[in-house]
């Protein structure tokens, strides 16, 4: 896991704090290793609008994330911040967001004056990006007086080191629908805070391997210098077998799901190669859903995640009316002032998601169901919430995770369109929004319109032909013209030299376009 760590207005010595809280949050869970590869300090001014109100700062931290993914590439982003927030949050983070291009981060504030109270809530808040609810009664078997568990809903001093069963068994649902793609692929090293090293357990230029520190037991490295022992061909990876790659075309990495594909060794490497996985947008579940970060995103999915078997989307009514309340049981999410926003109608799929299930309540830790009957002719509807309530925080705490009741990010929200992170309905190219039932330039009331590039094409490709003719036309006519001033006899057979050079160039000139845009059609350059 690659985090990238930005800090502001923090009150202790950076170089010293920061490698403690990377210590600290490194044992918390033997089956996930953070990579710090990037830290950012902001000493002279905030980059974005920091304030205590967690949730404006938290979607002003992930949206500048995203416009530095592409420069500053991370699997995660945490801000540590110095600012207390309102009320008991010391954290936020989106659940079950780990590796989306949107949600993939949180915001933490620097609470204590111990290393171990920040890392605690960093791990924390990373275990919501997991998929981690907070821990329900009978899950944390730590003691008290030891710390108890980092997914309690309430921590306290001494801090909790470790994660349970129940976390475990969440991780493993998550992992197994398709979430967290992003895990499988090997950390830059090179990019790594606190610089290289033999025995931090990351394989590194200069190493044959690294099996961690001097303790380490493997019988094909020496931990002590990090090479191989003698006759060794690797030491660690999926794709090394009692010391020995393992040959080409030998299945490494199983597809999680439809949205997922089959990863193999080659025969080099002792790793499995980068998990790859379709496209997002790509139509899977028989065009009812969309493949969205290697999932693919249905409503009969979800609600079964949260009611069980037998849990399904509820009709579209049920949707319309819950969510156009605007409160806390039926919304669209919320603003950066954290005041709850109501759905409009072409948005009403991208909100509180409505279940139809005989379930007594949800099985999300914590959760309660909202229940509305909507009637339909002349028939009574039950439409199935859920809510989450922080143990003593009162009805209207969420806690410090984005609402899990929520249809997720790239949900299909219509027959041409899914819902964004902003839970509105985005159209797909070629319908117009808001309601994506006409054709238009496709996008959403956040985005703007989408252009068509394939729409220009006949213009690009016909617009250098023309240019080439006109050219040309005025050339032979300025030969002309000259011919008859010198009242010479025009031979058409043979053009002069200045019209060869003419022609030659803009022969050339017109095919280094036609170059280019045979790159453009290919997708070399970005559109």
């Amino acid at each position: 896991l690659e985090t990238y760590i930005s800090l502001t207005n923090f009150k202790h010595q950076l170089s010293e704090q920061l490698t403690d809280h990377c210590t600290c949050t490194q044992p918390i869970c033997k089956y996930i290793r953070v990579a710090v590869i990037g830290l950012e300090v902001w000493s002279d001014q905030d980059r974005i609008s920091v304030s205590g109100n967690p949730y404006s700062t938290l979607g002003a931290f992930l949206a500048w994330r995203r416009k530095q993914l592409y420069t500053l590439p991370n699997d995660n982003a945490q801000l540590i911040t110095g600012v207390a927030f309102q009320g008991t949050t010391i954290g936020l983070a989106p659940l079950r967001a780990m590796c989306s291009e949107y949600q993939s981060g949180g915001v933490n504030s620097d609470h204590s004056d111990s290393a171990v109270g920040v890392a605690a809530t960093m791990a924390h808040e990373m275990g919501h990006n997991f998929g981690m609810s907070h821990d329900s009664p009978g899950c944390c078997q730590a003691k008290a007086d030891d710390g108890g568990c980092i997914m309690a809903a309430a921590t306290g001093h001494p801090f909790p080191r470790v994660f349970n069963g129940c976390n475990q068994r969440e991780l493993s649902r998550y992992l197994s629908s398709g979430g967290g793609k992003c895990l499988f692929n090997l950390p830059n090293t090179r990019a790594m805070y606190g610089g290289q090293r033999c025995g931090n357990g990351y394989l590194e230029d200069g190493e044959e391997c690294d099996c961690g520190d001097e303790k380490c037991s493997s019988p094909c490295c020496n931990a002590n210098n990090c090479t191989l022992k003698a006759g060794a061909e690797c030491a660690h990876g999926v794709c090394c077998h009692n010391c020995k790659l393992k040959s080409p075309g030998v299945l490494c990495r199983t597809p999680s799901g439809s949205c997922d594909l089959p990863e193999y060794c080659d025969g080099k490497a002792e790793s499995c190669p980068a998990n790859l996985y379709l496209v997002d947008g790509t139509s899977c579940a028989g065009g009812r859903a969309y493949c969205y970060t290697g999932m693919c995103l249905t409503l009969e999915q979800q609600c079964q995640s949260l009611w069980g078997r037998d849990g399904r989307p509820a009709l579209d009514l049920c949707f319309k009316k819950v969510n156009e309340a605007g409160d806390t049981f039926g919304n669209c999410g919320k603003d950066l002032l954290g005041k709850y926003k109501g759905c409009r109608d072409r948005d009403a799929r991208c909100g509180k998601i409505q279940c139809v299930s005989s379930a007594s309540k949800p099985l999300e830790t914590n959760a309660v169901p909202i229940d509305t009957t909507v009637r339909v002719g002349s028939k009574k509807v039950l439409c199935r919430g859920t809510h989450v309530y922080r143990q003593g925080q009162g009805d209207e705490e969420q806690g410090d995770t984005l609402d899990p009741g929520l249809v997720m990010t790239g949900t299909k929200c219509g027959e041409d369109s899914l819902c964004n992170n902003n839970h509105h309905c985005h159209c797909d190219s070629g319908w117009a929004p808001p309601l994506c039932n006409q054709e238009g330039t496709g996008g959403s009331v956040d985005s703007g319109p989408v252009i068509n590039h394939s729409s220009l094409l006949p213009v690009l490709l016909l617009l250098p032909m023309v240019i080439f003719v006109l050219l040309a036309a005025v050339g032979l006519w300025c030969c002309y013209s000259h011919k008859l001033h010198e009242n010479l006899p025009l031979k058409t057979s043979v053009p002069p030299p200045k019209t060869m050079c003419v022609t030659q160039y803009f022969s050339c000139f017109y095919i280094f376009n036609c170059l280019n845009l045979s790159d453009f059609i290919k997708g070399k350059y970005a559109t």
